[in-house]
């Protein structure tokens, strides 16, 4: 069982850092880039290589962030999400966690498929998605504060 909760840390801190850093690039690099790639008509080049890619790995990372964690709280899953007193801190970390992993499924992804055509979507609906998409992902780059917090300092002593 150690063993098992030594793999599932590794694989919970690996797989939450290609996915906060993924959030990170896209809020602070990519948005600013393309916008000046639009100006000067050269976005194709991320949007077409580079986006479909970050995002592949950014959706995954975030489901394999999820399941880890998930495994790592084991039978406490249900407390952390109570919010019991034992697993307040652990279990705020895990709210948070699930609110951005909703939002990269439910409204990131869905909207990027618009933007970067890989669903049909007229000139309107790109303008709305790529609303909606940045709205959900500068959302998500706030709560990974918190939520890194809680995550580093809700478990300290109390699973391992």
């Amino acid at each position: 069982m150690e063993y098992f909760l030594g793999i599932a840390r590794w694989i919970h801190f690996l797989a939450g850092i290609t996915w906060i850093g993924l959030l990170y690039y896209f809020n602070l690099v990519q948005m600013a880039a393309l916008k000046d790639a639009a100006a000067d008509g050269t976005a194709a080049g991320i949007t077409k290589h580079v986006a479909p890619r970050a995002l592949l790995w950014f959706r995954w990372a975030a489901v394999v962030t999820w399941l880890a964690g998930a495994a790592l709280l084991g039978p406490n899953l249900p407390s952390a999400f109570l919010l019991r007193p034992e697993f307040a801190g652990i279990g705020i970390g895990a709210w948070l966690g699930t609110i951005m992993l909703f939002n990269v499924w439910v409204l990131i992804w869905p909207n990027q498929q618009k933007i970067l055509g890989f669903k049909p979507a007229s000139d309107d609906e790109k303008a709305k998605a790529r609303r909606v998409a940045m709205l959900a992902s500068r959302t998500n780059m706030m709560l990974s504060i918190p939520m890194l917090f809680f995550m580093a300092n809700g478990l300290s002593h109390r699973i391992v």
